[in-house]
């Protein structure tokens, strides 16, 4: 029961690493407020969730692109929970090519549900979470975000964003003494929904083979390995961690 009495709020949860962060949230005693835009995945949720109580969780459609739809957000869950001690900023897309071959529309969309969300969520819920007492907010980033790749330009920017500006945020709640930390989690390929296209086009199996062939250890990883690292982060066992990034990317970084 590591965050035990605890209460979540987790970004694109309806799928990938959204998801299994949600259910190891639950696992480990945490409530847990879904949001995606997927609104028909998002009503599934209780015959996904069926070991959890249905106290323990609620569900709700969020743009997270949007100004409006992230201030709604934020009102239902100060007021149905009395605000809350967790923010897991997962939702993401990965699209585009070369800076040559992206088009600018493209670009514009990648930041706005990549970037943009990771601004929005900061800026509403560390008033929340300062208003409660302490709180912990983690945003999904990427190894994309410190490693760039010639063909993933908007992905890159976009990503390298998160990681700046999570120390911006932790830098200035520790100025304003708010008991609020603040760190990014940067994964390698991960078998999640985003590899859905490179499966489609070689075949599952040949996909993750090509994939793994990048990596040191030989091998992707699991939506499981980041939601553990989303547990750290979200305990009280990461206390004096803030401002930082936890790197998953079986070596590739080191090379």
């Amino acid at each position: 029961m590591r965050v035990n009495g605890k209460v979540a709020v987790v970004t694109g949860a309806a799928s990938g690493l959204g998801f299994a962060a949600t259910k190891k949230l639950l696992e480990e005693g945490s409530k847990v407020i879904l949001t995606d835009i997927n609104k028909e995945v998002l009503e599934t949720m209780s015959d996904r969730l069926s070991n959890f109580s249905s106290s323990q969780y609620s569900t709700i459609y969020h743009d997270v692109s949007s100004e409006e739809s992230w201030k709604e957000v934020i009102d239902k869950v100060e007021l149905e929970f009395n605000g809350f001690n967790i923010l897991v900023n997962s939702a993401g897309i990965s699209l585009g090519a070369d800076i040559v071959s992206t088009d600018f529309e493209v670009w514009k969309k990648v930041h706005e549900v990549n970037l943009d969300s990771v601004f929005l969520g900061c800026k509403y819920a560390t008033p929340i979470m300062a208003k409660y007492g302490s709180g912990s907010i983690i945003n999904l980033s990427s190894i994309s975000g410190i490693v760039a790749g010639w063909n993933t330009a908007a992905y890159n920017s976009s990503k390298a964003g998160v990681r700046h500006l999570t120390k911006s945020v932790a830098l200035y709640c520790a100025k304003k003494g708010y008991d609020i930390r603040c760190n990014s989690i940067h994964p390698a390929f991960v078998n999640t929904p985003i590899l859905d296209p490179l499966k489609q086009a070689f075949g599952e199996e040949k996909a993750v083979q090509k994939l793994a062939r990048q990596i040191p250890i030989n091998k992707i990883g699991e939506p499981e390995d980041v939601a553990y690292a989303i547990l750290y982060l979200a305990s009280d066992e990461s206390k004096f961690m803030t401002g930082t990034e936890i790197v998953l990317d079986g070596g590739l970084s080191a090379m």
